[in-house]
């Protein structure tokens, strides 16, 4: 486990595994850090990856720390720079979003390569338009400009009300786009696990402030592989598609009956992708 302590004064974790050219991990939303384990595990044999835990899912904290993207963005510079040598950065869902904060504002050679699964970036679509999302159930983040909205609004009443499980049916459901049954389904796991219970509020606050920046991101120089799923939520494949039109060095990569939980159910996919860029842009 690498420690160190950023210019805010908050201490920051990270997995350390294996040896080689570096591959750091930002991990997705609900989640500390453990669901690329398996990822970690395929390519630690030839790579040394280091999985940060982002400060707003740190759960050995009573409370989360002074949370934003850009803070979490610093957090992963803090690391590289602490590392000092170029790597591979792999974002995932909002964990995908930090990344490409820290690719916007990184020196030029920090990063070698970039993977990035899924982030949830702003797209300029007009408030209101028809979402594509799982049952009918698409809020802003499920089709339209904004990764938040009304949905929001009622996960986190949920939470304020002591119902975590709710909290999260809603979020997977009206935001992230997952078939009412699957989002159904995650409630009771919620209301049985600690852990989950205390990942939920987090998860709802996950994105909070996180604007238009595709002309930002239109400057990223670095190489970058843009993955997706073919089963993955639609409005997903659109911020794929809005990041690909303006990344001047992005290509897509789009498995067969692969969706967002690829890490989790076909490891040793994701792992190929991210070790074919690595053999290209590492030494």
């Amino acid at each position: 486990m690498i420690t160190l302590t950023t210019a805010d004064g908050t201490d920051v974790r990270a997995f350390d595994e294996g040896h080689g050219p570096v591959i750091l991990v930002v991990h997705p939303g609900f989640d500390d850090g453990k669901s690329w384990g398996k990822v970690a595990a395929r390519l630690s044999g030839r790579f040394r990856v280091v999985r940060i835990v982002r400060r707003q899912y740190r759960l050995d904290r009573p409370a989360p720390v002074p949370y934003s993207i850009a803070r979490e963005a610093g957090d992963v510079l803090a690391l590289a720079a602490d590392i000092g040598e170029p790597m591979v950065i792999v974002g995932h869902s909002s964990g995908g979003v930090v990344a490409l904060e820290a690719l916007a504002a990184a020196p030029a050679a920090a990063f070698a390569g970039a993977v990035l699964f899924e982030p949830p970036v702003t797209i300029g679509r007009p408030p209101g338009a028809e979402g594509h999302g799982g049952e009918g159930h698409g809020g802003e983040a499920a089709g339209g400009q904004t990764p938040g909205g009304e949905p929001i609004d009622r996960a986190r009443a949920a939470v304020a009300a002591g119902q975590p499980g709710k909290a999260m049916q809603i979020f997977v459901r009206d935001v992230v786009g997952v078939p009412a049954p699957y989002a159904w389904a995650l409630r009771p796991l919620v209301a049985v696990s600690p852990r989950l219970r205390a990942l939920a509020p987090r998860q709802i606050s996950d994105l909070d402030g996180v604007g238009p920046r595709l002309d930002v991101y239109a400057r990223i120089e670095t190489p970058t592989v843009l993955l997706g799923g073919e089963r993955s939520p639609a409005h997903l494949g659109e911020r794929l598609d809005a990041l690909a039109a303006v990344m001047p060095h992005a290509e897509k990569v789009i498995p067969a009956r692969r969706d967002h939980s690829a890490h989790l159910r076909a490891p040793d996919e994701v792992a190929h992708v991210i070790e074919t860029l690595a053999d290209r842009v590492l030494p």
